[in-house]
């Protein structure tokens, strides 16, 4: 059967935050563009991002600070940022009627709180370019010759092409559409893919009692984790039980490291729950609480110390007489009270899967990518963007600076 045949100067794979971007600077700067897209819709995952508010970026003082949050790979992102960095993305954004709002930690909202903003923005982008989209697509394969690219077979058609973008995303949130399928066809014409797996994503833990404290939210602690006695990172902010472990945005920026160190052994994670007390100090306010009221039961001592969930777990876990007295409580007592809010030990199991991931680690190695321009070092006309690629950072509108700042740089590269 022969397939109708079309031309265009450039194919983007995938209609995310990336695909999207990178289709529309393509079409501005003069191409013939066409998107392709293997969902009903554009951004459908676009759409659940920060609980569907949409962080689009981070406002911090410069790129430096950006990229070093990046980690020991953030460096290949100097390039993308100096050309689309975070006022760039904000500049964008309020050019197409979306007003944005800084809050807490630099992150950065529609003034809306609404994600379909922002979509309907890159949507509006991709129309000003009179960009071709191609939605429910089945790729087939690519035909390649002298490593270059020359078309895309789909299901009915056959796309001629000189320029291909890759911006399909990762294995997060596979429900919308996220597969890892550029992988697959990345590796098939010559890439080397670092092993994915999820990163921002909850840690499940091996202690029973952890299904008891399900749903209690934890504000202004600090959770360091821990392998073979040693400190590896910690951060402070807010965390939240599940009924298997730990979520909330200081566990989601802790997953990467933990999912590091359990390659090579046991981790654990400490939890100080009064983390503004020195040991001295909280001693001492123990002590006082005890003593203004010496003949109330230990079991009854604790309300103004812990939420309520918490206290029951405390009780077993201090090996304490739970009917004993406050005012008769030995210092060995206090000591291990003392250790239990300071250095709460929860034994990591492993990480949650893809399903729970906002974003994956792994992907398309970037020693094969030009950080100038996103371009494939092996393949002459293939460029990648976004989260394809072997780059990821904490939460915090960090990944979506990733997508949008690689997307242009692969967009305008034709």
């Amino acid at each position: 059967m022969n397939l109708t045949e079309q031309k265009f100067d450039v194919a983007v794979i995938g209609g995310g935050p990336a695909g999207m971007m990178a289709a529309g600077w393509a079409a501005k700067s003069g191409a013939k563009v066409v998107l392709l897209e293997k969902n009903k819709t554009l951004g459908k995952k676009l759409l659940i991002t920060g609980k569907g508010r949409c962080n689009i970026t981070n406002a911090l003082k410069d790129n430096r600070e950006f990229i070093k949050e990046l980690g020991p790979k953030g460096s290949f992102l100097f390039s993308a940022l100096a050309a689309f960095g975070p006022k760039a993305v904000i500049d964008f954004f309020e050019a197409r009627g979306v007003k944005t709002k800084v809050e807490r930690g630099g992150r950065v909202f529609p003034v809306s709180d609404l994600s379909v903003d922002v979509l309907n923005a890159l949507v509006g982008f991709l129309n000003d370019g009179q960009v071709t989209i191609i939605k429910e697509v089945i790729i087939k394969k690519f035909v390649t010759e002298e490593n270059i690219i020359k078309k895309i077979i789909l299901a009915d058609r056959e796309i001629v092409v000189d320029k291909v973008i890759i911006a399909t995303g990762g294995l997060a949130y596979p429900a919308t559409g996220s597969t890892g399928d550029g992988y697959a066809w990345a590796k098939k014409i010559g890439h080397e893919i670092i092993l994915p797996r999820p990163a921002l994503v909850p840690i499940l833990v091996k202690e029973k009692f952890i299904k008891d404290l399900e749903g209690l939210s934890l504000k202004n602690v600090a959770i360091a984790v821990y392998q073979n006695n040693k400190k590896i990172a910690e951060e402070f902010g807010e965390a939240l039980f599940t009924d298997r472990g730990l979520s909330g945005p200081i566990i989601l920026d802790l997953s990467q490291i933990v999912g590091e160190c359990l390659v090579t052994g046991s981790v654990e994670l400490k939890i100080n729950f009064k983390p503004a007390l020195d040991r001295p100090t909280f001693d001492a306010r123990l002590q006082k609480d005890f003593s203004e009221n010496p003949n109330k039961a230990f079991k009854n001592s604790l309300d103004l110390l812990l939420p309520k969930k918490l206290i029951p777990v405390f009780l077993k876990l201090s090996r304490i007489d739970v009917n004993k007295k406050a005012g008769q409580l030995t210092k060995e007592e206090r000591n291990r009270l003392l250790k239990l809010f300071s250095e709460f030990v929860l034994t990591v199991d492993r990480l949650d899967g893809f399903d729970k991931a906002i974003i994956t680690a792994g992907g398309v190695d970037l020693k094969e990518i030009n950080p100038k321009t996103m371009g494939s070092k092996i393949i002459k006309n293939l460029f990648f963007a976004g989260e394809i690629i072997d780059l990821n950072g904490p939460t915090g509108g960090y990944n979506l600076q990733i997508a949008f700042a690689t997307g242009y740089l692969a967009g305008m590269n034709n």
